[in-house]
């Protein structure tokens, strides 16, 4: 069987991937001498989910609209199909867990096996791009070739399972996972290299022991980013902002001017726009773990309240948080009102691919 690397490369030798050949794919991440505490890789699964299900009933709102609507959201909300306030899940989560169940029946990622797990069970809310992407997939076309291109933010939101198979042994076999899971269903340099940034900044916070600098975590997207995505055009949807290049370069501008004038999290999303394009999620993410970061409860009440796009931004901003900081800085009433579904008749599911992982991946000298 090729490995993935090897497929990787022929995709590169094929143009068949819109990404950037860069020496970083061929760097194995470091791990810490004493390796890596599962509590903290469970943090990143829980946080990733608790902060869909944070978000997923007031989704797409504007915040003021939502503010008028529900005051300060802190916990869940009765959802649409649901009248209790317990935490659902939408495509991210189920998107992300399914993604890891595949992993730990193959013990890795099989490209193609992930693939077709997303084509099996209905996705709540499901995208345009992923519409696509399980059309062409089921018309026959192989799962390299199905994926469209776009910015979207759909293969952002799941992308961090597949940084668990490698805990024990890390190579740069991470990045090759991490470029082949995403570009199945966003086959685009923009979508990747912002994926390929968020795995790498979720290892380097799994080795933490406290929260780092501010400027660390857009220092750390832009030297994973800025070489994979290269000179790719994209315009904002904000008429107010005045830009055109690579999502990379407008995450540097607008974020550290946020950040130098200590501008409010609501008021520099509203600037820039927080949908589920990247151009727009990417500052948002980024901006809201350099205010609040140190704080996971805090950095997800506000990706919940004050971006658009708030079940998958407040995902993405939990699985940081949660790699971070660790199981135990997820507030209890959250993961305790959390059904733990992946599809609509699966109580529990996410925890018990949790201890599965743990299992899998988590027992060695040194992981816990």
């Amino acid at each position: 069987m090729q490995t993935n690397r090897a497929t990787l490369k022929r995709l590169f030798a094929e143009k068949a991937i819109d990404l950037q050949e860069s020496p970083i794919l061929d760097q194995g991440p470091s791990l810490p001498r004493l390796g890596v505490d599962f509590d903290k890789v469970e943090g990143m699964l829980l946080g990733l989910a608790v902060g869909d299900a944070l978000g997923i009933t007031t989704e797409s709102r504007l915040p003021h609209e939502r503010l008028e609507a529900h005051g300060e959201i802190r916990d869940y909300l009765p959802n649409r199909y649901v009248a209790e306030c317990r935490g659902f899940p939408s495509d991210d989560s189920q998107m992300a867990f399914w993604t890891l169940e595949q992993l730990l029946l193959d013990n890795g990622l099989i490209p193609e096996n992930v693939a077709n797990r997303f084509s099996r069970d209905r996705i709540f809310g499901i995208g345009a791009t992923v519409r696509e992407f399980l059309t062409n997939l089921k018309s026959g076309k192989p799962w390299y070739a199905s994926g469209p291109k776009s910015a979207g933010n759909g293969a952002l939101m799941r992308i961090a399972p597949v940084l668990i198979p490698h805990l024990k042994e890390p190579s740069a076999d991470l990045w090759a996972d991490s470029v082949l899971c995403s570009m199945m269903t966003h086959n685009d340099a923009g979508s990747t290299s912002c994926c390929l940034a968020f795995v790498g900044m979720l290892w380097g916070l799994l080795s933490m022991t406290s929260a780092p600098d501010p400027t660390w975590w857009l220092d750390k997207f832009m030297e994973f980013a800025s070489p994979l995505e290269g000179e790719t055009t994209y315009r904002p949807r904000s008429p107010s902002v005045d830009y055109r290049g690579p999502i990379h370069r407008f995450v540097e501008k607008c974020v550290r001017a946020a950040y130098q004038e200590q501008t409010p999290v609501v008021d520099a999303c509203n600037q820039w726009y927080s949908g589920a394009y990247l151009l727009e999620t990417m500052p948002s993410v980024i901006y809201i773990l350099m205010r609040h970061g140190h704080d996971p409860e805090e950095a997800i009440v506000r990706a919940v309240n004050d971006t658009k796009d708030n079940d998958t931004i407040a995902a993405i901003v939990g699985a940081a948080v949660g790699a971070l900081h660790g199981r135990d800085a997820i507030p209890e009433r959250w993961v305790a009102n959390l059904s733990g579904r992946t599809t609509d008749r699966d109580d529990g599911r996410i925890f018990e691919l949790i201890r599965e992982a743990r299992s899998r991946w988590g027992c060695s000298q040194g992981i816990h």
